[in-house]
């Protein structure tokens, strides 16, 4: 596959197979993935990858506290803001509704929006998961790295025919995920991922997100 076949057909895939990934496939998109670019080279970026039993660990430990009540929110995480601008409020809300839309999940069904929100935590069933930390004494220069280092790797997972859904679900969860891949105290949580193969029958995998026309989001300056 080369790089424009991977970029057209990536997609954040809510709805995986339980059929296994070789631990070489993995390690080879983590090799290639390596070479992404970082700021005068510092290479922030930690990655955890688990699976089976840990895997199963983490999404029972998160699920309780999601039945708990207990969790972080974006805003004291400094992830996402308070309040959004219409333009990106507006993105959001077309992305959800058109996912909820596919499910048959109606506008204030909030039962069905909370089972359809669990399934973050269970990885969309995916058999591999990855966890990105940096170390917390960087700045946001480094997590903007560690976002190259996980398109790379959503890149390099569709040559190998998997497929990949960037997860910033779990940053509201972050102890058990601390505590199942005895991450040190000092590393703090970027995002997860889930990564496997896609479930060619599910519905909410046709989802396709809309882009913004380039003459709405690129400004050329000095072109004649």
């Amino acid at each position: 596959m080369d790089v424009e076949q991977a970029i057209l057909t990536r997609r954040s895939i809510r709805a995986f197979t339980d059929k296994s990934v070789p631990k070489d496939t993995i390690d080879r998109i983590l090799s290639l993935s390596q070479r992404s670019p970082s700021g005068t080279n510092i290479q922030p970026w930690h990655t955890y990858v688990c699976t089976g039993a840990v895997k199963d660990a983490i999404s029972r430990d998160v699920l309780d506290l999601v039945d708990k009540g207990q969790a972080k929110t974006y805003e004291e995480l400094d992830y996402y803001p308070a309040k959004w601008k219409d333009v990106h409020r507006d993105r959001r809300r077309g992305v959800g509704w058109g996912l909820y839309g596919l499910l048959g999940i109606e506008k204030g069904d909030r039962e069905a929006t909370m089972r359809q929100a669990k399934r973050n935590f269970k990885f969309f069933d995916a058999p591999v998961g990855l966890f990105f930390t940096v170390d917390s004494y960087l700045l946001r220069g480094s997590w903007s790295d560690t976002g190259l280092y996980m398109q790379t790797i959503m890149l390099a997972a569709r040559g190998e025919g998997l497929h990949t859904c960037p997860q910033a679900a779990w940053l509201n969860y972050p102890d058990p995920i601390l505590k199942h891949l005895n991450i040190p105290d000092d590393q703090v949580l970027v995002s997860g991922m889930a990564m496997g193969y896609e479930d060619t029958t599910a519905i909410e995998n046709t989802l396709v997100s809309e882009r913004e026309d380039i003459s709405n989001v690129v400004h050329y300056v000095g072109f004649d």
